[in-house]
């Protein structure tokens, strides 16, 4: 079941032809991880979705509070009878029918879809995880380029990539040949007590749950947080490198060509990210 503007509807809904985030990428999404009825994170990630409504032009309804958002993703969660265990919400916003390149108007609808999730917090996994550069295409930085939009070819594409050559991710790069992000998540990097992660002005997504991370190490005396340009050198260099988002947490690399990687910041601070949530 989903939720379309606030009506439960069977998911085999075919959605138009004229959608313009089907024709045209004209969408934006949210993707929340929802535990026991609670929505983690609900205030980032709405004010996120305003601020990327506001770059798009599209007009915000009225209706659409913090409080609101939350009732329809909690409706769509009990109507898939979920209320009692871990889902993944999507939550996507896309702009009205009606126009080409130009729209006719701004105004949006929403769909809500949930999907079932195994763990109700976030445990770091043991599995062998290794990543290389995505190479063939490189992301322009550009506000653009941080908003979760249903433009996400490279992505695609460097899974794809991904897949074919047997590794867990991929890391992308920008125009500047800087590296920005995961196909999937943010990136941090480790070298001795100094922990980097690219900035926002790289062109990588403003992840919700890479805003905690900065937020938890900024509170431990013994490392120094930088968002800072990272180049694929420091890749081989660093001591650890995880990716974060807000499904998984914290997936550690384990490796990066011939270099392999610690896993000691990330069994650090996966504790502190559970005591967060619990308290909150």
């Amino acid at each position: 079941m989903i939720n379309f503007n606030g009506t439960i509807l069977d998911n085999n809904k075919v959605i138009s032809t004229e959608n313009r985030g089907f024709a045209y990428g004209d969408a934006l999404f949210e993707t929340i991880k929802a535990s026991h009825g609670k929505i983690l994170f609900l205030e980032d990630h709405y004010f996120r979705l305003m601020a990327s409504m506001r770059i798009m032009r599209m007009d915000i309804p009225m209706n659409f509070t913090m409080e609101y958002l939350e009732s329809q993703i909690l409706l769509t969660i009990e109507k898939n009878n979920l209320m009692q265990a871990s889902a993944r919400v999507k939550f996507t916003v896309f702009r009205e029918e009606g126009g080409l390149y130009t729209p006719s108007n701004n105004s949006v609808s929403f769909i809500v879809a949930v999907k079932p999730l195994e763990d109700d917090f976030y445990t770091l996994s043991d599995h062998f995880y290794e990543v290389d550069l995505f190479k063939d295409y490189y992301l322009s930085p550009s506000l653009l380029s941080t908003l979760k939009t249903n433009n996400k070819a490279l992505n695609v594409v460097g899974s794809i990539f991904a897949k074919e050559n047997k590794l867990s991710n991929c890391l992308i790069l920008n125009t500047n040949k800087h590296v920005v992000e995961a196909l999937n998540g943010n990136v941090f990097l480790v070298k001795g007590n100094i922990i980097k992660t690219p900035p926002i002005s790289d062109g990588c997504l403003k992840g919700i749950m890479r805003k905690q991370i900065i937020d938890i190490l900024s509170k431990i005396p013994n490392y120094e947080i930088e968002e800072a340009s990272v180049s694929p050198f420091e890749i081989q260099k660093a001591d650890e490198i995880f990716i974060t988002n807000v499904i998984v947490g914290i997936q550690p690399i384990s490796k990066y060509r011939k270099k392999q990687f610690s896993t000691v910041v990330s069994k650090e601070i996966i504790g502190k990210l559970n005591a967060k949530i619990r308290l909150s």
